[in-house]
């Protein structure tokens, strides 16, 4: 697939940075945003979506230039009532929520207006992959495709 785009989550130090790159990455997504991990992916030529969960976190992610970024964890920091509230204070950033959205709960994040998309493991369910399950993995596909607007 010579037009995918390869990123690499859970992305927490320069050295994971580093091989992110090495490895092809072209963006990086960690769970929570520190000014290293913001520095480090700059240095490795990373794009990130930085992780954040509280508003210090949100604060700093935008002191060094980052308004897209991903909520983590979602659904158990808060769900949609938090990004609801982050939405005033905050209006100019916009939110990527993972951990604990499912299909059922992606529509109501969604439907805010400061999430440009969720992110989600039920596409590919942990042991799906390794039991070559690709029908499962393509009715799931299919169901997420219903997400779009």
């Amino acid at each position: 697939m010579p037009e995918a785009v390869v990123g690499a989550g859970t992305v927490r130090s320069k050295a994971d940075a580093q091989a992110a790159a090495h490895a092809g990455a072209r963006f990086a997504v960690s769970p929570g945003y520190t000014h290293a991990i913001g520095q480090a992916c700059r240095d490795a030529g990373l794009a990130l979506l930085p992780g954040v969960a509280t508003g210090g976190e949100i604060m700093a992610a935008c002191e060094d230039g980052f308004t897209q970024l991903k909520f983590f964890p979602a659904v158990q920091a808060g769900g949609v009532a938090m990004l609801r509230a982050w939405g005033g204070p905050f209006f100019d950033v916009s939110f990527c929520p993972t951990g604990g959205i499912t299909l059922q709960n992606a529509p109501d994040f969604l439907a805010l207006s400061n999430v440009v998309c969720v992110g989600g493991s039920w596409l590919v369910p942990s042991g799906t992959a390794e039991q070559g399950d690709w029908g499962r993995v393509t009715r799931l596909a299919s169901e997420t495709q219903k997400l779009r607007k």
